[in-house]
């Protein structure tokens, strides 16, 4: 399927409000703006209950436990997205469903690896789930920090993929599927998405 002129065909990216990025580990006395500004943000620790405390490890704010000393290492996740391209050079994405981040806005297909998942086979799985389409997953196209969820820090790794059967289908959390020329996208809901596909327009 394709897009819909009434969404727009500039790619432009939504706004993400006038609100600037705090992070609480490096500015504790900050109150937050909602209650899940910072979830996972541990109040007690999970191995003795205690109720932590902030303190500076390695030159930065830590959240540790005075009894059993454990520390909170808020680590981004990590996700895997497959860039795939059709026999007319169109590159395909998927429409962001409802409770989505950026919901109504379009992406390459992606997801989070689940723990112990080897990070191809995440890819492979997350465009299964979206698209209908299995695919091997190749070499590394693009490697980026993401900071469009002020909540959800992530480090994502984009790979070429190559469609090897199923049916084009949106699913899980994509409500829409579509082949997309890199010169009339879909209004997009990512930077790194967007970042990705300046390059690729630059090397054709």
């Amino acid at each position: 399927m394709g897009h819909d002129n009434d969404q727009g065909n500039d790619g432009a990216l939504p706004a993400v409000g006038d609100r600037p990025f705090v992070d609480r580990a490096l500015n504790p006395s900050v109150a937050p703006n909602h209650p899940h500004e910072w979830p996972g943000d541990y109040t007690f620790c999970p191995h003795c209950a205690t109720e932590l405390e902030t303190v500076e490890v390695y030159g930065h704010l830590r959240r540790r436990c005075p009894s059993c000393g454990f520390i909170h290492w808020r680590n981004p996740g990590v996700g895997a997205a497959v860039v795939v391209f059709d026999d007319d050079g169109r590159v395909l994405m998927v429409r962001r469903g409802p409770g989505s981040t950026r919901s109504g806005y379009w992406s390459i297909p992606a997801g989070f690896v689940d723990y112990g998942e080897e990070i191809r086979t995440a890819a492979a799985r997350e465009l299964l789930e979206e698209t209908g389409l299995e695919a091997a997953v190749g070499d590394v196209m693009h490697v980026a920090s993401n900071f469009h969820d002020p909540t959800k820090l992530t480090v994502g790794i984009w790979f070429a993929g190559t469609v090897t059967g199923g049916t084009l289908a949106a699913g899980d959390d994509a409500d829409a599927v579509g082949w997309f020329a890199l010169d009339d996208l879909p209004p997009l809901a990512f930077e790194t998405d967007a970042d990705l596909f300046e390059r690729l327009r630059g090397e054709r």
